[in-house]
């Protein structure tokens, strides 16, 4: 009589149990995602991210077309600002050298080049970001404890 080898599910599955494994070590590091390419299997497993909603709608008939009203110039993206200062790296961003202390920069700021503009916490390491020039900070685009990617508009000093 032959043993019949129960089909892969959820307990025997070695790509879940990878995943598993990962989601693991992410809630044991405090990490939100981690990235592996083992043998050509890619996996990433990320955590805190929101759910994304799909809507479905009906169609409808068309609405009436009205008189078009005038398009307002909308305002560059901070990204395309003359003098932004962008993120060098991925990591969380601190506004200021402590809880409870007063943020390093806000709208107003005076700044000498090499002043530190924030903290960014990239693998519990501690980088301050330092500004690139000499200015006065007319926008933060930054919240504390906000992440950060590469790249992304971090302030605008004019």
């Amino acid at each position: 009589m032959a043993t019949k080898k129960p089909a892969p599910g959820p307990d025997t599955d070695p790509e879940i149990a990878l995943i598993r494994a990962i989601a693991e070590i992410l809630a044991e590091t405090g990490l939100s995602e981690i990235e592996l390419d083992r043998k050509g299997t890619r996996v990433r497993v990320s955590r805190g991210a929101p759910a994304q909603t799909t809507t479905y709608v009906s169609s409808a008939p068309p609405a009436p077309v009205m008189a078009a009203a005038p398009v307002m110039a909308a305002s560059p993206a901070p990204a395309a600002l003359e003098g932004v200062v962008k993120s060098p790296m991925v990591g969380t961003a601190y506004r200021a050298p402590a809880p409870g202390t007063p943020n390093f920069i806000d709208v107003g700021t005076e700044v000498k080049q090499g002043q530190t503009l924030i903290i960014i916490e990239a693998m519990k390491t501690m980088n301050q970001i330092p500004a690139p020039r000499a200015g006065k900070v007319t926008q933060v685009l930054v919240t504390d404890r906000q992440p950060l990617e590469f790249g992304e508009p971090i302030c605008v000093i004019e």
